[in-house]
């Protein structure tokens, strides 16, 4: 199927109503808009959510106070002692934890923190890793490899805050 071959449903479509073009037309003299009054005018418009005078519903609704970031990146945490589940010289990156059932969101970047004691000699791949992490990861004989931000083309480097 083309572009050009596209048509609407039949009956979806209508005419639009040609008002104002004498009485015979159908909707001539007033077209439509009754006798007088502000919307008889052109130019005739009222702000969005006018109730009338009413107290419109927008301003009668309880207010949600705070702010929610939308575009925020998200993050699957893990700290290390729920590594210790893992064989000792296993790979852990987000899909063996969302495999063990450890994260649900693998696509998320993952984070490791260093709480918890680690046990098991490890090789651990993911997008941050705090410092006090990298330490127990490294003195077992484990090695970190962090991995580029999801829709970046370099890697971001260590935490270091704890």
């Amino acid at each position: 199927m083309n572009v050009h071959e596209l048509h609407p449903v039949p009956g979806s479509t209508k005419k639009r109503k040609r008002v104002g073009r004498g009485i015979a037309a159908g909707q001539g003299k007033t077209a439509g808009r009754g006798q007088k009054g502000q919307f008889s005018r052109s130019g005739a418009s009222l702000p969005a959510g006018f109730e009338g005078g009413q107290m419109p519903l927008i301003q009668r609704l309880p207010k949600r106070r705070g702010f929610v970031n939308h575009w925020r990146t998200r993050f699957e945490i893990v700290n290390v002692s729920k590594l210790n589940r893992f064989e000792a010289g296993a790979t852990v990156d987000s899909l063996a934890l969302a495999e063990a059932g450890v994260i649900k969101h693998p696509e998320w970047p993952l984070r490791i923190l260093g709480a918890g004691v680690l046990r098991v000699k490890l090789d651990v791949k993911a997008t941050y890793v705090t410092g006090a992490a990298r330490k127990q990861i490294e003195e077992l004989g484990g090695t970190v490899d962090i991995l580029p931000m999801p829709g970046s083309s370099e890697a971001e480097g260590v935490e270091t805050a704890e």
